[in-house]
């Protein structure tokens, strides 16, 4: 796992620009997760809530899997945490779940988004439509809408965080 972050280039063309942002995110995330054991990254952030860094890992390999495998591509190979009876199964640990299975979970992921993402410009539409309007997304959608989703959990990890062991800043 890397502790680094590389902030994206500030003259950049839009889609170096759109993939440096969601990859700052996703660093984000990774630096939010470092230097905790798996019993603190299962910790959740207060009761009833059951949000804890490591579903917030599993949640985005989850909606990774979804916005370039399904939506993109077209491609339904199925959730990795969730069901039909457990919807929110990525935030539902168990002490066997571990940090090293969820961020490499996580990686794969995110490898694979980027190798789909590859073959797709900014205005070619997705091969999925979406499940209200029927209709296919951008990948610039998908890529704004990927660092929105990011940006949003990284500020839920940012709180979690702080109350496992008063870490804070970016």
């Amino acid at each position: 796992m890397t502790n680094e972050r590389r902030e994206p280039a500030q003259n950049a063309d839009e889609r170096t620009m759109l993939e440096g942002w969601l990859d700052y995110h996703r660093d984000t995330l990774a630096l939010k997760c470092a230097d905790l054991t798996d019993a603190q990254l299962r910790t959740a952030s207060v009761a009833p809530s059951e949000l804890s860094l490591m579903g917030l890992v599993r949640h985005l390999a989850e909606v990774e899997r979804n916005w370039f495998r399904k939506v993109l591509v077209g491609d339904d190979p199925g959730p990795i945490y969730y069901s039909e009876e457990d919807p929110d199964g990525e935030f539902h640990l168990t002490e066997s779940d571990t940090w090293q299975e969820a961020y490499a979970t996580w990686q794969a992921e995110i490898e694979t988004a980027r190798r789909h993402a590859a073959g797709f410009g900014l205005d070619d539409l997705s091969r999925g439509v979406s499940r209200f309007s029927k209709e296919p997304f951008s990948l610039r959608w998908i890529y704004t809408h990927m660092i929105e989703e990011y940006a949003r959990h990284n500020g839920h990890a940012d709180l979690i965080r702080e109350r496992i062991d008063g870490a804070t800043g970016e």
